[in-house]
């Protein structure tokens, strides 16, 4: 099973956005794997885009996705089945990015990844490396650049 981080940024908030997913191989190093951006975006779709990145990254062989996104961890675990059984409509409102939200649950349906929220910019190694890879990858920074560094 792959141990991924993920981290999403924008900035400004919304800006130009970018995401990362960080692999933590059996020997405890931290590698980069997806890194993606959008010229336009928020915080809260990098995030989610980078959970859908890790997600399909792992594909059948399973994950646990390692957030600083509660949002996120409450979407897929949480609100998006009810969304669903009403039609993808909520109480509150419209559902924002659902586009995203449908996409990154039917990932989230199909693999069942654990989902485990920790604790942002506390200097957990992953999620730091998660983070700055994030503001990279908004930055213009892919995994081809990375790789010839």
């Amino acid at each position: 099973m792959k141990i991924l981080w993920t981290d999403g940024s924008a900035n400004p908030n919304p800006g130009p956005g970018g995401y990362a997913v960080i692999e933590e191989t059996p020997d405890g190093k931290f590698v980069p794997v997806c890194l993606g951006s959008e010229e336009k975006s928020s915080n809260i779709r990098m995030e989610g885009s980078a959970i859908g990145a890790a997600i399909k990254y792992a594909g059948d062989e399973g994950c646990e996705i390692h957030t600083d996104s509660e949002f996120w961890k409450n979407v897929l675990m949480e609100w998006a089945p009810g969304w669903e059984a009403r039609g993808w409509t909520k109480k509150g409102g419209p559902i924002k990015n659902l586009e995203l939200v449908k996409a990154v649950y039917m990932l989230y349906r199909k693999y069942r990844p654990e989902i485990i929220w920790t604790r942002g910019h506390v200097g957990t190694e992953g999620n730091e490396m998660a983070d700055e890879f994030a503001n990279k990858a908004r930055k213009g920074l892919t995994i081809e650049e990375w790789e010839k560094e």
